[in-house]
């Protein structure tokens, strides 16, 4: 029986940062700042981080193209962290797109909004829409999704070709379906996997019932990214069932892998969480792979096509069995 083999092709990271706070104004990464971050401390993170960086962590890997995301910037000058991403883009090559910040409850939003449209990798906007931390609290408190004038300020994106980048814990992804179908014109891109780190029976049934719904908005697509668990290594057998699940709702067409670099570094090094991703791709196919691993990012985000892997995929997975998707996998 011929085994299972990683893929070696291409990959475009669709969710990963630079910053150097330093120099640039990022206030959650002052050194006396300390939030509540779902990975626990996170002062491992607070220091430059620049392709140069990048390129050292991801180095056994075939990444050809990235997408840069918001990283909240001060939040008065949402167009010069683009400006500040578009020069490393200009001088390094990466990233090849950027998802811009964007507040859509102002009112300077649709001036922003345009200015941000302007540079000619933006693709995308994110604002985290707060709201419900416990799914106990769903009901009793509502996102910005629900807010009126945040929707005012949603509904400008289609007008400036704008997709949206979505930040949320699963159980408020009832009114993100809300969302999805109110502007069935706007691509909302999911970020990390609806945050599944609860992974009780509990809290994965919840999640995954979430998920189920949320895929069958067509409008809708999903990074596999920022699955980490706060205190625990990443590993496959933590990890395979959300990720196999994810590709069985969304598919291939609409899910995308992506590193959430330097964030994830708080829980293993990018080869440990890419050659986790492999492991767990390799039961499909290698057209699904190529989708999962680039050409999905390519499509959503508007990035030239890649072409054929430039190595031939020849390491093989050791002890691997087939994949079930079952729930024993949940552990």
């Amino acid at each position: 029986m011929t085994q299972p083999q990683l893929w070696q092709g291409p990959i475009v990271d669709a969710h990963q940062h630079f910053w150097d706070p330093e120099r640039n104004p990022h206030p959650w990464l002052k050194p006396d700042a300390n939030i509540p971050f779902r990975y626990g401390n996170y002062s491992s993170i607070k220091r430059r981080y620049l392709p140069a960086e990048y390129f050292v962590d991801t180095a056994d890997h075939d990444v050809r193209q990235t997408v840069y995301v918001e990283t909240e910037w001060d939040e008065n000058d949402p167009i010069g962290e683009t400006r500040y991403a578009a020069g490393l883009a200009e001088k390094f090559g990466v990233p090849n797109a950027i998802v811009a910040q964007a507040w859509l409850d102002r009112p300077d939003v649709d001036e922003v909004l345009a200015d941000q449209a302007a540079f000619g990798l933006v693709r995308s906007v994110r604002h985290k829409p707060g709201g419900p931390q416990r799914p106990e609290d769903v009901g009793a408190q509502r996102t910005l999704m629900s807010d009126d004038r945040w929707r005012q300020g949603y509904a400008l994106l289609s007008r400036h070709g704008l997709k949206f980048d979505l930040q949320t814990a699963w159980w408020n992804l009832g009114e993100a379906i809300d969302l999805a179908r109110s502007f069935q014109e706007t691509t909302i891109v999911l970020n990390h996997a609806g945050l599944p780190s609860d992974r009780s029976e509990a809290g994965l049934t919840g999640w995954h019932a979430a998920m189920t719904k949320l895929a069958e908005c067509a409008n809708v697509r999903v990074k596999i990214s920022g699955i980490g668990l706060a205190g625990l290594p990443w590993r496959v057998s933590d990890n395979r069932w959300i990720v196999e699940e994810i590709i069985a709702m969304f598919g291939a067409d609409r899910a995308m892998f992506a590193s959430n670099f330097p964030v994830d570094s708080l829980c293993a090094p990018f080869d440990t969480i890419y050659t986790g991703f492999k492991t767990i791709a390799a039961r499909y196919s290698p057209a699904e792979q190529a989708k999962l691993f680039a050409e999905t990012a390519c499509q959503t985000y508007r990035l030239p096509q890649l072409g054929a892997p430039s190595r031939a995929a020849t390491s093989i997975l050791p002890e691997m069995s087939p994949a079930s998707g079952s729930k024993s996998c949940r552990r």
